[in-house]
């Protein structure tokens, strides 16, 4: 795997890779906030190989720092002292994860606990936009947000911003998001026009890739996550999830799974998984009224109704072939189905793993799981923010200082 801002012919701008040994402040910081359940000193100690000593000392400058807390202390076993477990703290540190997609902008504030302070989605057809006039409207948002926090006490850790297209990781533009009719734009130059912005610049990344990062921490563990996670929106984007990381490939471009072709008789564009697959054609195809949502379509599958039952099962159908063509390449062993497919899952899931069974040339050992998306609502902001917070625990000691 490639680390995230190395490539051949520039220098990573924004979005270095994440240390490949953490310290031992960071690493006990990310133990309390990976960890699923609140854990003790000792379980940190054990999990990382550290003293007991080393433990408790790093969690007391943590403490001090408030970047964690105690929680009531627990009897383990029937002798001994209780231990006292550690969680996230609660309140004084702020992470923004922001999302540009074709029919809404908005943006996710969470603390250290993961808790949501803020949450703001404004439902607007951006097909079109000027990304000036569409990106100065969400700076002004965040501005306004982050201020709130400041003025709340928190410490406002910085931003991330998701965005349907491909996005440099290197040299940071947006270079291309084809349903928003945008091309080669400087987000991060026309966010930081805004005052506020200007001292919490958003690190860039595409929305498939966010909310599969929100999706690998839904299903953190003792073995860190492997899967394709696909993001059905007006678009359908895709991301590689290796051992809980996203890989993004040399410039952040890979996954792009919308753009397989699975008719070549119609030709690149008009037999893209996009145009065959997307919520358009669906609700088209299904023959939903004007302005009838995913949500309308997936209560007409429930219901039972011939056509929009067809129209979903041609579409799972289609996605399974594109799904099998990035198995036989990656060796993926989970398909993960998120934002429209998600929602459609019970009427398309089995169609996604016929193709699979059928088109995987390692099926008859290793057939690949197809799975719903677990992340919720927003998951591309979430992860947004978590990406804010993994910078937080990379960088523990300048926290504590």
């Amino acid at each position: 795997m490639q680390p995230d801002g190395v490539d051949g012919d520039a220098p990573a701008s924004r979005g270095a890779a994440r240390p490949a040994r953490l310290s031992p402040l960071s690493a006990v910081l990310g133990a309390v906030l990976q960890a699923r359940e609140p854990v003790s000193r000792a379980q940190i100690a054990a999990s990382l190989g550290l003293s007991r000593g080393t433990v408790s000392g790093i969690a007391d400058q943590l403490l001090s720092a408030g970047l964690v807390r105690e929680l009531d202390p627990v009897l383990v076993g029937r002798a001994g002292r209780p231990a006292v477990p550690l969680a996230g703290a609660l309140g004084t540190v702020a992470a923004l994860g922001m999302e540009v997609n074709v029919d809404y902008y908005g943006l996710r504030a969470v603390d250290l606990a993961g808790r949501v302070l803020f949450e703001h989605v404004v439902d607007e057809d951006l097909r079109g936009s000027d990304p000036e006039v569409a990106l100065g409207r969400l700076a002004d948002l965040a501005g306004r947000v982050i201020l709130d926090l400041q003025e709340a006490g928190l410490r406002v850790a910085g931003t991330a911003l998701a965005l349907p297209g491909l996005v440099n990781r290197v040299t940071g533009p947006l270079r291309y998001a084809p349903n928003l009719g945008w091309r080669d734009v400087d987000v991060v130059r026309l966010m930081s026009r805004h005052p506020v912005l200007a001292a919490f610049p958003p690190s860039l990344a595409n929305e498939a890739n966010l909310a599969a990062r929100a999706e690998a921490w839904a299903r953190r563990g003792r073995v860190a996550p492997s899967f394709f996670y696909v993001s059905g929106e007006l678009g359908i984007g895709g991301a590689i999830v290796l051992e809980g990381e996203i890989f993004a490939g040399r410039h952040g471009w890979s996954g792009e799974i919308g753009h397989v072709v699975v008719e070549p008789a119609l030709g690149a564009e008009r037999g893209g998984l996009e145009a065959l697959a997307g919520q358009a054609l669906m609700l088209r195809a299904a023959g939903m009224p004007g302005g009838a949502t995913i949500a309308d379509l997936a209560a007409a599958a429930e219901r039972g109704e011939a056509q929009p039952l067809a129209a979903v099962r041609d579409a799972g159908r289609m996605l399974g072939t594109a799904l099998a063509a990035a198995a036989n390449i990656l060796d993926i062993g989970e398909v993960v189905l998120g934002g429209s497919f998600g929602q459609l899952f019970d009427h398309l899931h089995g169609q996604v793993e016929d193709c699979l069974q059928q088109m995987v040339i390692f099926a008859p050992w290793s057939t690949p799981a197809v799975t719903r998306a677990r992340a919720g609502e927003l998951p591309a902001m979430a992860g947004g923010a978590l990406t804010v917070l993994r910078g937080v625990v990379d960088d523990a000691e300048a926290w504590v200082a």
